[in-house]
């Protein structure tokens, strides 16, 4: 037992008495720097492929996503304005607005095809595709008993399109929005992920970079050598790594901040031009009403405020030829559903519905409207794809680059401290 415990105490005071030399001490700053660059190396990369994740998935999955169910509320709203309209005509409804009906319907199919895609990632979408799958052939069902009914001269097919417009507005729309807030969440989320500050490359970086001027100036002290180009080297390569992924990043922020510019306006566009099509679907279904769409009316005139709002802050967020022209056009629907109204209020029912089909003034100025909200929507559309490529592009081969660097800094520091050690033998 005591040739034991002499052992130990001898192996103790081996180890004590290489940690104290000058040699000992070399060998482990060396190991000490290799296992700092390589943690702080690894630590930064997957900060930076974080980032260039959440970026991607912005890209591939959240903008296209919240597009999609964009898409799903705009094609169900213009469809049920179309239904409308197309219901007006009376026996013989007009080519042009069945062939949008029919196209607006294979839109919002379409939308929500592609939305379904996406509930395995994205779980929350379940309900309200569930939802809408279930209940946007019923209104289609709907539609198309009360265009039967209209071609034979029936006048059960205004109750049929009242039933389908109900649904849309108590079932279908809602879900929709829900849809479509869900969709949006995540572009946020990916935005503020792609957006965050680089504090933890920076921070990673200089105290590596404090770290390499530290043991250089020990070595110093120690051999009276000014430089060791290994130490050197591993802090031009730890430097480079450190401008790189934090410039890098700094940029990316910048082209985030950007995207949530475009995002914002994009949401506004979107809402704005929703809102345009619930106001003409309930225009033209005050008229199908004939004398009983005061609920109609009410809810046109709250939606063509809310248009208004959005509309005027739009133009003040982002000044343009696009909204002031918008903003002309609105003007413009409002005072031809004035007129409208009054035919429709006078008895000239024929007048009130040549105001809103066709050539008409109400119409026209509509289809204005709704021009121009879609080249709005389309340019920030645009513009938020374009400045998420841009980010991506600044982010392109800096993971690797900064592994690269770290095992370049690794094996410099090391062969730098090496050649100190041989001195020692």
């Amino acid at each position: 037992m005591l040739v034991g415990a002499a052992r130990n105490r001898n192996a103790v005071s081996r180890v004590t008495g290489l940690a104290r030399s000058t040699p000992g001490r070399l060998s482990l700053l060396a190991l000490l720097l290799i296992a700092a660059t390589l943690l702080v190396g690894a630590l930064t990369a997957v900060s930076v492929q974080r980032r260039s994740d959440a970026l991607a998935a912005l890209a591939d999955r959240s903008e296209p996503l919240a597009y999609a169910a964009q898409e799903v509320y705009r094609s169900m709203a213009d469809a049920d304005a179309s239904a409308a309209g197309a219901f007006l005509s009376g026996g013989v409804e007009s080519p042009e607005l069945r062939k949008r009906y029919e196209l607006d319907v294979a839109r919002a199919s379409a939308a929500l095809s592609t939305a379904t895609g996406e509930i395995a990632r994205s779980p929350a979408l379940a309900r309200s595709l569930s939802e809408l799958s279930g209940k946007f052939p019923v209104y289609t069902g709907l539609v198309e008993t009360a265009r039967t009914h209209n071609r034979q001269g029936n006048p059960v097919g205004a109750a049929y399109l009242r039933e389908a417009a109900q649904l849309m507005r108590e079932a279908l729309l809602p879900s929709a929005q829900q849809l479509y807030q869900t969709a949006t969440e995540g572009v946020i989320d990916d935005l503020e992920d792609a957006g965050r500050w680089p504090w933890l490359e920076f921070l990673l970086g200089a105290a590596l970079i404090t770290a390499l001027v530290l043991a250089q100036r020990y070595l110093t002290r120690r051999t009276n050598r000014v430089f060791n180009v290994g130490l050197v080297a591993a802090t031009a390569a730890c430097l480079v790594s450190l401008l790189w992924a934090v410039i890098a990043s700094a940029v990316v922020v910048g082209h985030a901040s950007a995207g949530e510019h475009d995002d914002a306006m994009a949401k506004i566009t979107a809402r704005a031009r929703i809102a345009t099509l619930a106001a003409r679907g309930e225009e033209t279904l005050t008229l199908v009403a004939r004398g009983n769409g005061g609920n109609y009316e009410q809810r046109f005139k709250d939606g063509a405020e809310v248009l208004g709002i959005l509309l005027a802050g739009a133009e003040t967020r982002e000044p343009s030829p696009v909204f002031t022209s918008a903003k002309t056009h609105f003007e413009e629907w409002q005072r031809a559903h004035a007129k409208v109204r009054a035919a429709d209020e006078g008895g000239d029912f024929a007048a009130a519905v040549g105001l809103v089909l066709g050539s008409g003034e109400a119409a026209v100025a509509f289809a204005a409207l709704e021009g121009d909200l879609v080249q709005a929507m389309d340019r920030s559309r645009a513009e938020l794809t374009d400045t998420v490529a841009r980010a991506r592009g600044v982010l392109s081969g800096a993971v690797p680059a900064v592994v690269l660097l770290a095992l370049v800094a690794a094996v410099a520091s090391t062969a730098g401290l090496w050649q100190r050690l041989k001195e020692y033998r």
